[in-house]
C-alpha cells in the first residue's frame, strides 16, 4: 500500500540502524571473549547477565516501552553474547593447545 511506503523506508532505516548497533556490540563482545580467556574469567557472569538485562528494561519502562518485552529481547542478546564469548575462549584454548 501506498499510504504506508514513507513509514515502511522510516522502519527499514531504524532496522539498518539497529542491526548495525547489534554488529558493533558483537565486536566488542569478541574483544571481551579474547579479554576473559587471557583473564580467566567465565564467560558468564550471572550478575552482570542481570544487570543489563534489568537495565534496558528499566530504561524502557522509563520510555513508556513495555518492560517486558525489553527484557525478552535482552535476555536473547545477552545469551548470544554469552555463546560468542564462549565460543571465542574455546577456538583461543584450541590454538594454545596446538602451539599456534
Amino acid at each position: 500500500m501506498e499510504i504506508l511506503k514513507p513509514y515502511r523506508k522510516r522502519i527499514d532505516d531504524l532496522d539498518d540502524k539497529i542491526v548495525d548497533l547489534l554488529v558493533e556490540r558483537a565486536g566488542i563482545i569478541t574483544e571481551v571473549g579474547h579479554l576473559k580467556f587471557r583473564e580467566n574469567i567465565p564467560a558468564i557472569l550471572q550478575g552482570r547477565v542481570d544487570e543489563v538485562r534489568e537495565r534496558a528494561a528499566e530504561r524502557a519502562k522509563n520510555k513508556g516501552l513495555d518492560a517486558d518485552l525489553v527484557r525478552g529481547l535482552y535476555a536473547t542478546l545477552i545469551d548470544y553474547s554469552c555463546n560468542l564469548e564462549e565460543i571465542i575462549k574455546q577456538e583461543l584454548s584450541t590454538q594454545k593447545a596446538i602451539g599456534q
